[in-house]
């Protein structure tokens, strides 16, 4: 399972973060979920953003639509894990998710949406589904697209982000009811939050039982 922003997101120790490996161990352990390798990728920046500074790279690739992210993900990212780790992966798209939020949501989406032979699973909070850099067209392109093989999660806040690009609520209401109207194995999941992670957060361990429902 694929992350976006994934320094973060692998902290076991964050105080009000995801904490994926704590959650992946418990859920693993307890067998609603199958062992899960999770392969946590940050976006590119420069040297001279320095450390502590916004990834340079983050809205354009993230942001992006396309194939590109994907590609490099399958072609670069998962075969350098494997080798480095000496992993021995499922290569079917239905033991592969892929998860991020607000940008790293829609850049979820868009993986699995265009490769769906790579990626049946998307987990997405506060998904970035505004005019950034064209993701606003999804909730048209679903309904006017043949069903795609993907199963998707998405979580919102009702305090979520309202500005220049768009209504982040709005463009999720709207990406919810494109899914009910094609018929997708889709699930949304409302709640009071702001912009960010914390949602998703309380809501992780039973997001992912959700997703892995039917893979042993």
């Amino acid at each position: 399972m694929v992350y976006q922003d994934g320094t973060r997101h692998a902290d076991r120790s964050a105080s009000g973060g995801l904490r994926v490996p704590v959650v992946f161990d418990n859920l693993i352990h307890q067998g609603k979920i199958p062992i899960t390798i999770g392969v946590f990728v940050d976006p590119g920046s420069r040297e001279v953003n320095g450390p502590d500074k916004k990834a340079f790279n983050r809205s354009l690739e993230y942001d992006s639509l396309g194939d590109h992210y994907v590609q490099f993900l399958m072609s670069e990212i998962v075969p350098e894990a494997s080798k480095r780790y000496g992993l021995k992966l499922r290569n079917d798209p239905t033991s592969r998710a892929i998860a991020g939020g607000s940008s790293g949501g829609i850049c979820a989406f868009t993986a699995a949406w265009e490769r769906p032979d790579n990626f049946s699973k998307v987990l997405c909070w506060v998904g970035t589904f505004v005019d950034i850099r064209g993701g606003n067209v999804y909730p048209s392109m679903v309904r006017k697209t043949e069903r795609k093989p993907i199963r998707v999660y998405l979580l919102d806040g009702l305090n979520d982000l309202d500005n220049q690009y768009g209504n982040w609520p709005l463009a999720n209401r709207e990406m919810e009811a494109s899914l009910k109207f094609m018929n997708y194995d889709y699930r949304m999941d409302w709640t009071q939050c702001f912009h960010g992670s914390k949602g998703m957060s309380a809501s992780l361990p039973d997001a992912l039982t959700w997703l892995w429902r039917d893979v042993r």
